[in-house]
């Protein structure tokens, strides 16, 4: 379990995101996933990208050549030369073009590749044995995890792909014009147009600061105000009992009103960085002529006519405009780096965590207590006891108060096991410590079965139900049927939801493996969703079974006693009669052991 002080710290001012070498070393960290070896899809995608625009920019080297050219051939008055350069005019910016088209299409294909990519790496430790689970319900340092992998690796990889072409192009493009401007303009020229791109990366770098946390920031409430009305939407019908419409309506709104502050906040402090942007951009167009207007006053091109000189002009005006071009485009890119940085931050964090969760997860467990067994005659560890608890206390995770103290117990086939204590003291605890969601303060928790249709299954006190159809529902959290398809699973499915009563949710669905677009949390009622659970526990037929009913009293629901009386109709062999764990049996038809759990503070 996550010490206290990792998951509820507060946040130390200093380790704000910021644009520093701890951004690198995060960045750097993704660009691995999205580049993992040098054969991979996204590395040929990424050198055919460098081909295209190699490609591009040595055909709009030659357009910008062309009216450089259009002054000589109109000065001389050459008709063949116009219609000559013309076509070829046409021809460079119908190739030019069809390049800069295959070159967005080519981020596109990269922006998807890498969503592909790094939600799948982010998933698969997201999955890994209950990781979810803590970092959702246990620890709060990290917030929205949800949000972090679909919409910010979204727009990380986006905002990636728009600055993909013209990062990957750039020291190509500054190292050739350079040398262009150097020839046209001696060393003024590439001297004035560097120190003019220093003191804009300065003067943006610190306009960006700030920035780069009220992004963060600002992406946290976004995630707070989505969580608000997703919230809303799963617990609509409790809502409406309690007529909570104004008080949900007013809650809503405060966090709404806190997210378009913060957006106010974070636009104050963008206004400055597009009013560097822009400055730098409208300078860099006079600089230019500024560079070229040097040699020409001072006499270098004095022996020039002035079409030769109208045309010297024009061919170095556009190397030296190309040039600051290039930088004014890397500076334009600042709000966007300020995005990647900021989207940087969360993932990167949200990673990190993940994999110290996922090492501990390996170091605590030898084997993954999430793997099923399938197969009974194999040699998976199926005994007669399920669990053993010696010395056991409980406590809710960062507390020292307890819950249970010093609890010793034995969990063994044949027994039913009634677990009784007023609310509050820890019956539910108990069954989190025994699937290994919660750890115990102290003592030692031995499971000594298997999870799996032959070993244990945990029925939570809220029904879950996932996207799919009612077969789905039913075998869950099996991936294909078990034990075998086709007519006879049909049978046995068809068998359990009529004796769970749930014999017309077949026709409601349409058929078992009809594809539903509803939300089955709306369409069920209550008792409903218990019986289709209980359902759930028929088909599977799990040697033990852990339940956590909020009520057995109700008349809607299954009484288990007639489970066991129907038993030899319903399941073809003794064994597949679950042994249940459970609160309150209708009825005991055999010897039930009673445990009154040890509270502390009670």
């Amino acid at each position: 379990m996550t010490p206290p002080g990792a998951a509820r710290g507060h946040t130390d001012p200093a380790a704000r995101p910021r644009l520093d070498l701890h951004f690198l070393r995060r960045f750097l960290k993704i660009q691995s996933i999205l580049f993992p070896h040098f054969s991979s899809q996204n590395v040929l995608m990424f050198l055919t990208l460098l081909c295209v625009t190699l490609l591009e920019q040595l055909v709009i080297y030659q357009v910008g050549l062309i009216p450089s050219q259009y002054y000589g051939v109109l000065g001389n008055k050459d008709l063949d030369g116009f219609k000559t350069l013309t076509c070829l005019a046409l021809v460079l910016i119908l190739v030019n073009s069809t390049l800069k088209s295959f070159d967005q299409f080519i981020c596109n294909l990269l922006y998807v590749s890498w969503r592909k990519d790094l939600t799948e790496h982010l998933h698969c430790l997201y999955f890994q044995g209950r990781i979810y689970y803590t970092l959702n319900v246990i620890r709060d340092d990290i917030d929205n995890p949800d949000q972090r992998i679909s919409q910010d690796v979204e727009r990380f990889c986006r905002q990636l792909s728009t600055m993909a072409s013209k990062l990957i192009i750039s020291p190509f493009t500054i190292t050739y014009y350079t040398y262009q401007c150097f020839r046209s303009t001696s060393w003024l020229g590439p001297v004035s147009i560097f120190g003019y791109f220093v003191l804009g990366t300065v003067v943006n770098k610190v306009l960006m600061g700030p920035i780069v946390s009220k992004l963060v920031q600002q992406e946290k409430l976004e995630g707070d105000f989505r969580f608000k009305h997703v919230q809303l939407r799963v617990n609509a019908e409790p809502a409406a009992f309690y007529r909570a419409g104004h008080v949900e309506h007013v809650r809503t709104n405060y966090r709404l009103q806190k997210l378009l502050t913060t957006q106010k906040e974070l636009m104050s402090k963008e206004l400055w960085l597009y009013i560097g942007i822009n400055t730098f951009d409208y300078l860099g167009s006079i600089l230019s002529y500024v560079v070229i207007a040097i040699p020409i006053f001072s006499g270098v091109f004095g022996d020039l006519t002035p079409a030769e000189l109208s045309a010297l002009v024009s061919k170095n005006a556009f190397v030296s405009i190309y040039l600051i071009s290039c930088f004014s485009q890397l500076i334009d890119l600042s709000t966007t780096l300020s995005d990647v940085a900021g989207y940087t931050h969360r993932i990167g964090e949200l990673q990190e965590t993940l994999l110290d969760m996922s090492l501990r997860h390996r170091d605590c467990d030898s084997e993954d207590p999430d793997e099923w067994d399938f197969n009974e005659a194999s040699g998976s560890k199926v005994t007669d006891t399920a669990f053993l608890l010696h010395r056991v206390s409980i406590s809710v995770p960062f507390s020292d108060k307890p819950l249970i103290k010093d609890l010793s117990l034995r969990v063994s086939e044949g027994q039913s096991l009634l677990i009784t204590g007023n609310t509050g003291t820890g019956k539910t605890s108990l069954l989190r410590v025994l699937a290994g969601l919660w750890e115990s303060m102290h003592g030692t928790v031995q499971m000594l079965t298997c999870f799996g249709p032959h070993g244990v299954l945990f029925l939570p006190q809220r029904p879950f139900f996932t996207d799919g159809t009612l077969r789905e529902q039913v075998i869950y959290p099996l991936k294909e049927v078990y034990p075998v398809s086709g007519s006879a699973d049909d049978e046995r499915i068809m068998r359990f939801l009529e004796l769970a009563g749930l014999s017309s949710l077949v026709a409601r669905t349409g058929g078992l493996d009809q594809q539903v677009d509803w939300n089955w949390y709306d369409v069920l009622s209550p008792g409903e969703m218990q019986r289709l659970s209980f359902t759930r526990l028929f088909y599977l037929q799990p040697k033990y079974a852990d339940h956590l009913p909020r009520k057995l009293l109700s008349s809607s629901l299954l009484k288990m006693s007639d489970v066991s009386a129907q038993g030899k109709k319903i399941f073809n062999q003794p064994r597949e009669i679950p042994k249940m764990i459970r609160n309150n049996p209708h009825k005991k038809r055999r010897k039930v052991k009673w445990v009154k759990v040890p509270v502390m503070g009670m």
